[in-house]
């Protein structure tokens, strides 16, 4: 597999021999073929997404039940044809293409003991062989794309700053694309800081760039490009009119977060009403104002006067 990949950057080497358009026609085909499975896991998820209003609704019925909320959730999928793993399977087939280019591309620069360059998996008898065999630079459009941008910082301060601008680039490409996907994407389950974490994770997948060769660098801005166009079809095929699955999978999103909340505005209402019903029992002797009860009645006379000439004195014996 890895000399299949190397065959395709050689095959792009010949028609133009330039390392960088080698390397950015390879992550035009490798976008080309994973497209289908990006858009069918997009599919997937919006159609999950469209059904999570039902789904809250029976995890509030058979809280505590497993089996019975596997069965339901079973049944629901198989009433709306809906399979709860379209979302992931695209997502895990381009992880080997991930692997397999990754290798391909680091093998154009092999190199052993700090030695000249030995390219691994290509044809030696190919253009790009021969034009790598032996040297120490990768050079395109004064670029060395062998170098890490970190050493190419360390080795001379002022033209590294051209590799970190790249790396820079491809970390503002990467948020660029997921703040397309971010602006149309609701989950009720998600919070506010797990969305920036989301956010700004492909940001540091870029900033690890700077200890991997710049070919990759040059592959992986060309794989965001075509990624934000990507997106942008989505948006317009998903999200465009007003009864789109897109449109419809947020509506839902919506009643779900809400759903979600639910119960704890319940629950904080009935602790009010309990609380504006519940009446207060007082203990006090003193009757309450304008009461009908004349306070005599009820207030105790203190001992003196009054008291001394309502009771009868006994009579002294002689």
């Amino acid at each position: 597999m890895f000399e299949i990949a190397a065959k395709v950057i050689a095959f792009f080497y010949s028609l133009v021999p330039d390392y960088s358009f080698a390397l950015a026609m390879v992550a035009v085909v490798v976008m080309l073929l994973i497209t289908p499975l990006t858009l069918k896991s997009t599919k997937g998820m919006l159609e999950m997404q469209r059904l999570q209003p039902e789904m809250k609704k029976m995890q509030q019925q058979f809280k505590g039940d497993r089996q019975k909320l596997n069965e339901s959730m079973m049944k629901l999928y198989q009433e709306h044809k809906v399979n709860p793993l379209a979302s992931c399977l695209p997502l895990l087939a381009q992880m080997p293409v991930f692997i397999i280019m990754f290798r391909a591309i680091s093998g154009l620069t092999s190199r052993k003991d700090g030695g000249p360059f030995e390219p691994k998996y290509l044809d030696k008898t190919s253009d790009i062989y021969q034009s790598l065999v032996g040297k120490s630079e990768m050079l395109s459009f004064g670029v060395d794309l062998a170098k890490t941008p970190l050493r190419a910082i360390q080795d001379d301060f002022v033209s590294g700053l051209v590799y970190a601008f790249l790396v820079l680039l491809l970390a503002g490409l990467y948020l660029v694309q997921q703040r397309m996907i971010a602006s149309r994407t609701m989950s009720p389950t998600m919070s506010a800081n797990q969305a920036k974490l989301m956010q700004y994770m492909p940001v540091a997948f870029a900033v690890f760039q700077i200890w991997l060769p710049t070919a990759l660098v040059v592959y992986y801005m060309m794989q965001a490009l075509i990624r934000i166009i990507q997106q942008q079809y989505i948006t317009q095929r998903f999200y465009k009119k007003d009864d789109s699955l897109g449109r419809q999978a947020q509506a839902a999103s919506a009643v779900a977060r809400e759903m979600k909340d639910l119960p704890k505005s319940d629950k904080k209402e009935k602790n009010e009403s309990t609380t504006n019903d519940t009446k207060f029992t007082s203990k006090r002797v003193t009757p309450p104002k304008n009461s009908s009860v004349p306070s005599s009645s009820r207030r105790p006379k203190p001992p003196g006067k009054n008291r001394s000439g309502e009771v009868k004195k006994k009579n002294k014996p002689n």
